[in-house]
C-alpha cells in the first residue's frame, strides 16, 4: 500500500519508521517489546564514561586558584583563604549529600540508555511520535476533511496469569493539513497491560491521491503516569529546597534540577539526545537579555542613571513613598507594552542610584517594582509572554479572542487590581523601615568594602602580576573594614523619616553626579530609542520578521561599533553570566518536567475537577479552579509551556457537549492567573531573576525568602481582585459567554 518501501532505524531503545502513504491506504506494524528491549544491551558509548579524573583534576584547579601564592603576607593570605573558603565551600554533611546526589543522577544517566535493567512488565507505557503535514492548531476532528488514524491494539489471551482474554484498543485520529508542507511531530503515550506484542495499524483518509510522507517512533516507558509525575515533583521540590534555605546558588540548583530530570527521563527509558536537550533552550529569550545586557552596560558608562537619579529625587522633594508609587506606576505602564525582562533591566541601576541617594534600601522598592512590573504586562496582549501565546493561537482567534478583544478585556480588569494593589504594598511596608538603619557615609562604606571583595573573588591568580594584584584588594579590603569598625565606634543611630535638607543635598549631588559622557550618551539614546521603536512594531506589526533577541543583539551590535569599545573584556564582565546560565537550566528542567506528565496532569486533573461539578455552578467553580491552579503553578514552574498545555485543555474542555462551558472565561482566568501567578516566588517570572541577578551585581541582591514574603501575599491579593473581576463580569454581568 505504500508508494516507496519502509524505512525502519533504531537508536538508544527508540524505534522509528519512515513511510509515504497514499489515497484509502493502510499499514499495519506489529512488534514485539520483548525484542525490542533486547537490542538496549549491544549499545555502549564509551564517551560517557566516569569523570572522576576531570572532578579531581577541577577540584585541584579551583583549590589552586584559591591560593593567594607565597608572596603574600600572611594577614592578607589568612583573610583571603578564609574568603575563599566562605564563598566556595559547603558544610561536610551537605556536601556529602550533594555529591553523593550527583553521582547518582551520573550514573543514571549514563547506565540506564546502554543497559536495559527493567523488562517490558504489565501496565507499562507505550511512547508513540508521529511527524507529517498535521493541522497546526486544535481544530475538531470532525471538521476536517482528510486525516489518518492510528490504533494500537494489545490482545493478551488468557492463561496462567488471567483468566480471561484481555484487550486494549486505542484510536488516535490527526487531522492533515491541505498543504502537505509543514512538518509537525504529534506525541502520545498509551498504557499497555502485558509484555505481549502490540499492533499499530495507520490508515489515511484523503480526497485525492497525493503521497502523506509520515514518520512514527514508538519507544516502551518502564514507569507509569503518577510515577513519573512524583519523581518530577520530588525534583521540582528538591531545587527549591535548594534555592529557599541558600545550599547552593540558584544557578547551581537549577542546573542541578535539570541533571537530576534528565537522569529520571533516563530511568523511565525516555533519555533525550544532546541535541534534543540543546533544543529545549528559549535562545530568543537569552538573546534578549544578552543583547539588553550590554547595552545597559554601555549605558551605565555615561553617568546617565546617576543624573535621573538626582532628577527623581528632586521631583520627590525629599517624599519617599510617593517617589515609590511613581516609580511602580511607571515601571507597571511600561511592561504593558514592552517585554518585562527590558523593562527591569532599564529600571533597576536607576532604582539602585536613587536609593543610594536616598539612604534607602533599594532591595524593598526593586522587589516593589519587579512586583508592579508583572502586574502591568498582564493588561495587555504583548505585555507577557502567556498573553502572547494566547491571542497568537488560531482556534482561540476564530472564538473571538483576538488582539482588540483580549487587551480590552485584560486592560479593565488589571486596572482594577492596580488600584488596590497600591494600598495594599503601602500595608505590607507599614512597619518596615525604608530608610537604612545606619548614616549614608557607613552605608556607602559597607558597600564599598564588598564590591572590592567581590572584585577580588574575580580574579583567577594565574600570573605572578594577578596574583600581586588580588593581594593588593584584599589588602583594601582589610583597610576598609578597620575604617568601618572605627566609624561605628563614634556613631550615634539615626533613622531619618524625611530629608528636610534636601534643598542643600540637591546642589551636593548635582555636582557630584554628572553626564560624563555627552557624545556617548546621544548614541545610546538613539540606540536604545531605536531599539525600544523596533520593540513596539514586533508587537503591533506582523510583517516585521525580526524577533525580540534578534533586535536586541543587532542593537548591542550597533551601539559597540559606534561607542568604539577599546577594552571589550569590560563590557563582558558587567554582563550577568549567572542570570543567563540560569534561564539556561531553567528551559531544560522545566521541559524535562513536561516530558514526566506534571505539565500535562496538572491540566487533564484541572479539567477532570471542572467536570464532575454541578451543571449550574460549574461555570462559576471553573473559573476559580483555571485561575488559582495557573497562579499556584506559575509561581513554581515556567507559566509559558503551562500556558501552551493548558490552551488545547481548555479547548477541549468548551467543545465537550456534556460540560457546555463558554472558552472565554476560562482563557482569561488562565492569563490572569499565568499573568499574576508570577508574583509568588522569586523564580515564578523571568523579571525577577533578572532583577535579582542585576541587585546581586551591584551588592544588593535578595533571597527567596526576602521576595516571598513581600511577593506571595501580593499574589494572594492581586489574583483575588481579578476573580472577583472574572466571576462579575462572567456570571453577573454575563460578559463573553
Amino acid at each position: 500500500s505504500t508508494q516507496k518501501p519502509l524505512v525502519m532505524s533504531r537508536h538508544l531503545g527508540v524505534s522509528s519508521l519512515s513511510m509515504n502513504l497514499s489515497k484509502n491506504c493502510c499499514l499495519t506494524y506489529c512488534f514485539n517489546t520483548v525484542l525490542c528491549s533486547i537490542t538496549y544491551m549491544t549499545l555502549h558509548e564509551p564517551s560517557l564514561g566516569s569523570g572522576e579524573e576531570s572532578w579531581e583534576a577541577s577540584s585541584a584547579e579551583l583549590e589552586r586558584r584559591c591560593r593567594l601564592g607565597s608572596e603574600v603576607t600572611s594577614l592578607s593570605h589568612i583573610t583571603s583563604m578564609e574568603k575563599c573558603e566562605h564563598y566556595f565551600k559547603l558544610s561536610s554533611p551537605i556536601r556529602l549529600k550533594l555529591d553523593g546526589y550527583f553521582v547518582l543522577c551520573v550514573f543514571i544517566f549514563n547506565v540506564f540508555p546502554t543497559m536495559n535493567l527493567t523488562d517490558f512488565r504489565d501496565n507499562s507505557l507505550l511512547k508513540l511520535q508521529v511527524g507529517g503535514p498535521f493541522l497546526g492548531g486544535m481544530e475538531a476532528v470532525q471538521e476536517a476533511q482528510e486525516y489518518i488514524l492510528i490504533q494500537v491494539e494489545q490482545t493478551e489471551e488468557a492463561g496462567s496469569r488471567r483468566r480471561r482474554t484481555q484487550q486494549v484498543l486505542y484510536n488516535w485520529t490527526i487531522p492533515l493539513h491541505s498543504q502537505r508542507s509543514d512538518q509537525i511531530l504529534r506525541t502520545r503515550t498509551f498504557e499497555m497491560v502485558s509484555s505481549a506484542p502490540i499492533l499499530i495499524s495507520v490508515q489515511a483518509f484523503l480526497l485525492d491521491s497525493q503521497v502523506v510522507p509520515l514518520s512514527m517512533t514508538h519507544q516502551s516507558l518502564y514507569v507509569t503516569v503518577e510515577t513519573q509525575v512524583l519523581i518530577a515533583g520530588l525534583i521540582l521540590a528538591g531545587v527549591y529546597v535548594l534555592i529557599i534555605f541558600e545550599i547552593v546558588h540558584r544557578t547551581l540548583a537549577a542546573m542541578l534540577g535539570s541533571l537530576a530530570a534528565l537522569a529520571a527521563l533516563a530511568f523511565i527509558g525516555d533519555r533525550p539526545s544532546l541535541m534534543t536537550v540543546v533544543e529545549w533552550i528559549d535562545y530568543e529569550t537569552l538573546a534578549l537579555l544578552f543583547g539588553m545586557m550590554i547595552l545597559v552596560a554601555i549605558f551605565s558608562e555615561t553617568g546617565f542613571f546617576d543624573y535621573c537619579a538626582v532628577k527623581a529625587y528632586q521631583l520627590s522633594r525629599g517624599r519617599v513613598w510617593p517617589m515609590i508609587m511613581i516609580l511602580c506606576l511607571i515601571a507597571a505602564v511600561l511592561s504593558a507594552f514592552l517585554d518585562n525582562v527590558t523593562t527591569m533591566m532599564l529600571f533597576t541601576p536607576v532604582t539602585i542610584r536613587l536609593c543610594e541617594v536616598l539612604n534607602l534600601d533599594p532591595r524593598h522598592v526593586l522587589i516593589a517594582e519587579v512586583i508592579f512590573t508583572n502586574i502591568g504586562g498582564a493588561a495587555t496582549a504583548v505585555g507577557d509572554p502567556p498573553n502572547v501565546i494566547i491571542v497568537s493561537n488560531q482556534d482561540l482567534r476564530k472564538k473571538g479572542i483576538d488582539f482588540a478583544a483580549f487587551t480590552g478585556y485584560m486592560f479593565l480588569g488589571i486596572c482594577l487590581v492596580l488600584l488596590t494593589s497600591f494600598p495594599f504594598l503601602r500595608m505590607l511596608y507599614w512597619n518596615k523601615k525604608l530608610y537604612n538603619k545606619e548614616s549614608s557615609e557607613i552605608v556607602e562604606l559597607k558597600h564599598e568594602i564588598l564590591v572590592w571583595r567581590q572584585t577580588a573573588h574575580r580574579i583567577n591568580p594565574a600570573s605572578r602580576e594577578e596574583t600581586a594584584v588580588k593581594c593588593l584588594l584584599m589588602q583594601k579590603v582589610l583597610n576598609l573594614e578597620s575604617l568601618l569598625r572605627k566609624k561605628l565606634k563614634t556613631f550615634q543611630r539615626q533613622i531619618s523619616q524625611e530629608d528636610k535638607n534636601w534643598e542643600h543635598n540637591i546642589q551636593e549631588l548635582q555636582k557630584k553626579h554628572r553626564i560624563t559622557d555627552k557624545i556617548l550618551l546621544v548614541k545610546c539614546l538613539t540606540v536604545l530609542g531605536v531599539v525600544i521603536f523596533m520593540f513596539f512594531l514586533n508587537s503591533f506589526v506582523p510583517a516585521i520578521h525580526l524577533e525580540l533577541g534578534w533586535i536586541a543583539i543587532l542593537g548591542a551590535l550597533w551601539l559597540l561599533v559606534l561607542a568604539d569599545i577599546q577594552d571589550f573584556e569590560i563590557i563582558l564582565h558587567r554582563v550577568e553570566w549567572a542570570t543567563l546560565l540560569f534561564f539556561a537550566a531553567l528551559f531544560v528542567l522545566m521541559e524535562a518536567l513536561a516530558h514526566l506528565q506534571l505539565i500535562d496532569y496538572i491540566g487533564e486533573q484541572t479539567a477532570v475537577l471542572i467536570k464532575v461539578m454541578p451543571e449550574d455552578e460549574r461555570l462559576a467553580i471553573a473559573i476559580i479552579l483555571v485561575m488559582w491552579v495557573s497562579a499556584l503553578a506559575s509561581s513554581l514552574i515556567d507559566n509559558i509551556p503551562f500556558t501552551a498545555t493548558m490552551i488545547p485543555v481548555l479547548i477541549n474542555l468548551s467543545q465537550d457537549a456534556d460540560v457546555n462551558l463558554p472558552i472565554k472565561p476560562l482563557i482569561f482566568a488562565l492569563a490572569m492567573g499565568a499573568c499574576l501567578g508570577g508574583n509568588g516566588t522569586l523564580i515564578g517570572a523571568s523579571a525577577n531573576v533578572v532583577c535579582a541577578g542585576i541587585a546581586e551585581q551591584h551588592g544588593y541582591g535578595f533571597s527567596f525568602m526576602e521576595f516571598f514574603r513581600l511577593g506571595f501575599p501580593m499574589m494572594l491579593m492581586t489574583c483575588t481582585i481579578g476573580m472577583c473581576y472574572l466571576l462579575a463580569t462572567h456570571i453577573g454581568l454575563h460578559w463573553n459567554t
